[in-house]
């Protein structure tokens, strides 16, 4: 059974989705750059010796502020039926926010600024998740995740583009990714017009899970997605180290090279992959295959004695992960059971980006020093394992 827009076979506005994608792009540009790269230097600059211990504090800090206001201005967003006046509103406040750090004289300083930072940045992101809900059809939720892919990699290419030698200062820095994340973001705001779906906005949940209770979807996806991004998280914070317990000659600017590679190798896998979800009516499948195909990178990861072996171990974990993260990312909304409370519950979902770094450096120092890195790509390799098991029992049960 499809719902009314599957059956007429109602389609967003191809323009919309790029617009969209973009703006999705411009959210990431907001904080990739920002935490990996300018945040530390300015706490370098400002602590010293003390300056992993004083990034520990913002780290921490950030994540909670960010779980929090993602939720609460979904809920906003929500209930004021009006998603494009909080993403207007988060976004000059994010730029402005990102434009002030340079006026921190104090960690203490630094900390106030990053909280409101990311209370603006999530009152940006969290009713644009939503607002994907409210007007992309089930029917593309595949080709709107491939899309998805790309903020990533965006990231990554505007991290190092403001580093480049010679081009900009630490303030100049911040500068460039607020006008950047300013010319991603206003075109949706500006010219974004996409058309209405009213089937969208109901509160029945339509297609294969009205077969099922709507609340075991929804469980699985969120409890898969926090078991991949628990790996994924690790691998982000520890990939330098592991890789030279396996030859001591990688350096720092091979990772990135690699990671790279991986964000955008990655970007054609999504929108093949979600484009096949589409047109097949398996929008779950691919999720289960890419957790799969992460299980068997880590596996490698585990068994791995060479640098060859390691580098295939995890091009594969991610390249799988990248796709995962970003078809989820899209099909979450299809499994949502309530449109009045969606972005709302989205936030619910963001904890799942938020939780694993609170996780993750437990998780390690109690494995890495007593069995090494090995035991840890195993453990991380169950969980992907278990991930792509709840998956597959969900895709089932959506197409009974």
């Amino acid at each position: 059974m499809n719902t009314p827009a599957q059956q007429a076979g109602a389609r967003q506005a191809t323009r919309f989705l790029l617009l969209y994608a973009l703006a999705w792009a411009g959210s990431a540009i907001a904080y990739v750059p920002f935490l990996t790269v300018l945040l530390p230097l300015r706490v370098t600059d400002m602590a010293g010796s003390a300056d992993v211990r004083v990034l520990g504090y913002l780290t921490f800090g950030g994540a909670i502020f960010a779980s929090v206001a993602n939720i609460a201005f979904g809920w906003l967003s929500d209930r004021t039926g009006n998603r494009r006046i909080w993403v207007a509103t988060g976004l000059v406040g994010t730029i402005a926010l990102l434009l002030a750090v340079q006026l921190a004289e104090s960690a203490i300083m630094l900390l106030g600024l990053l909280l409101v930072w990311q209370v603006f940045l999530n009152m940006m992101m969290g009713p644009l998740s939503a607002w994907a809900g409210d007007c992309v059809p089930d029917s593309q939720k595949g080709v709107l995740g491939g899309l998805m892919a790309f903020a990533p990699a965006a990231g990554a290419v505007t991290s190092a583009l403001i580093t480049m030698p010679g081009l900009a200062g630490p303030d100049g820095r911040l500068w460039l990714v607020a006008g950047i994340v300013a010319a991603c973001v206003l075109p949706v705001l500006i010219a974004g017009r996409p058309k209405p779906f009213p089937e969208l906005m109901s509160d029945t949940l339509g297609g294969p899970a009205e077969a099922v209770d709507s609340t075991k979807p929804v469980k699985r996806m969120w409890a898969a997605r926090l078991a991949v991004q628990i790996s994924e998280a690790a691998l982000f914070a520890y990939l330098l180290y592991w890789f030279r317990s396996i030859d001591e000659g990688m350096t720092d600017a091979d990772i990135a090279r690699t990671f790279a590679f991986v964000l955008a190798a990655a970007v054609p896998l999504a929108l093949l992959s979600g484009r096949w979800a589409d047109r097949a009516g398996r929008p779950i499948m691919p999720l289960a295959i890419s957790a799969l195909m992460a299980t068997v990178g880590l596996m490698f990861m585990s068994l791995a004695q060479g640098l060859l072996f390691a580098l295939a171990g995890y091009i594969l974990f991610g390249l799988a992960t990248t796709v995962f993260l970003s078809l989820h990312s899209s099909q979450t909304l299809r499994v949502l059971p309530r449109a009045r409370h969606r972005g709302r519950d989205l936030g619910i979902f963001n904890l799942t980006n938020t939780v694993p770094s609170l996780i993750v450096p437990w998780l390690t120092i109690a494995v890495v020093p007593a069995f090494g890195y090995p035991v840890l790509m195993a453990i991380l390799a169950g969980l992907t394992l278990v991930a792509s098991l709840l998956l597959a029992s969900t895709s089932r049960a959506l197409r009974r």
